[in-house]
């Protein structure tokens, strides 16, 4: 597919990335766009999977949605296969965002517009490509969102401090080793609560559960063998984790509905599952990443793309200072207001 390029003479190096990151394309007569998602099961990302599915079929796109199962060796076949296909345009999930320039350089050949959304690549490899944008969130504001959170539960509920030393000691999960996302959530969930006047004190390790509701549930049964009464705080990069400690803690008597025996537990994505657990009482807070939001964003950028037209032409959506990346912010949630 050829290309048209439209260059700005102005001087202005901001003006200049965004207009570069809003080249169009020569419209397909009938475009056809491939869609790669890391994992169909994920809970999460079935949310941002079935609104781009909603907003792509009620503009009657055609459209091909792959699940990658979590394998970043099956992504790169159903990505190749995509490719011979010929389709105008891909979003991209990526499975490991790591191994995103490979990628990036597959598209390029191919000469087709790629929005990869969530798992983010480096501005780096994003950049290595004119026709390649992200649509996600600032990973750090959720952790930033959680610390606040953590602040607030600290400053209305003295009686989680149950050995009464000043600090909240605190189980961590994350979601996988290198995944910028995981790392970002992890680091600023406990500084941003630092930063806010409240001693923390990690009891064990970091528990990487790989955003899985069972691993998160298996290790939370470990630490609490292993750590009996010294845990007061559970801090989880997902919902889905946050749900594995509730279990664990549910099997001990902790957590229940009804109950009298309680630990804060604090998620991120405000799940079906995290929202109802929040309003049953048995689960302390989350932040809201908006899956449905997300969905849309990336349906209108890739439309556009294969339509001929600039990524954000007709939108409210905005290029952040990167010039490359559109970001869809959180917010927290600890329960419907009464």
């Amino acid at each position: 597919m050829k290309s048209v390029v439209f260059r700005s003479m102005l001087a202005s190096t901001a003006l200049t990335a965004v207009l570069f990151s809003a080249i169009p394309q020569a419209a397909a007569a009938d475009p056809n766009i491939g869609i790669l998602i890391y994992k169909y099961d994920d809970t999460y990302i079935s949310t941002v999977r079935n609104a781009l599915d909603k907003a792509l079929t009620a503009k009657a796109a055609k459209f091909t949605m792959q699940d990658g199962k979590g394998d970043q060796a099956t992504q790169n076949d159903q990505l190749d296969v995509m490719i011979a296909r010929q389709m105008n345009g891909l979003v991209v999930n990526m499975v490991d965002a790591q191994a995103a320039q490979g990628v990036v350089n597959k598209i390029k050949a191919a000469g087709v517009p790629v929005v990869f959304f969530n798992r983010e690549p480096s501005a780096d490899v994003i950049k290595s490509y004119d026709k390649a944008i992200f649509v996600g969130t600032n990973a750090a504001d959720a952790g930033k969102m959680q610390g606040d959170i953590i602040k607030k539960l600290w400053d209305e509920h003295p009686e989680y401090d149950v050995n009464k030393d000043g600090k909240f000691q605190y189980v961590l999960f994350k979601g996988e080793p290198d995944n910028p996302e995981a790392i970002a959530r992890s680091e600023w969930s406990v500084k941003q609560a630092e930063i806010n006047g409240v001693k923390m004190e990690q009891i064990g390790q970091t528990f990487v559960a790989n955003w899985d509701t069972a691993q998160a549930q298996a290790a939370m049964e470990s630490a609490l063998a292993a750590n009996a009464g010294k845990i007061e705080l559970v801090i989880a990069n997902n919902d889905s984790m946050a749900m594995g400690a509730i279990a664990a803690l549910s099997s001990i008597g902790y957590n229940l509905e009804g109950g009298n025996k309680f630990m804060p537990v604090v998620g991120v994505d405000a799940t079906e599952q995290a929202v109802d657990a929040i309003k049953r009482g048995i689960m302390s807070a989350t932040v809201k990443q908006d899956g449905e939001a997300m969905g849309n964003a990336v349906s209108a950028v890739i439309l556009n793309a294969v339509a001929g037209k600039p990524w954000l032409e007709g939108t409210d959506y905005k290029f952040d200072d990167s010039g490359i990346a559109v970001r869809i912010p959180y917010s927290p949630y600890l329960g419907e207001k009464k």
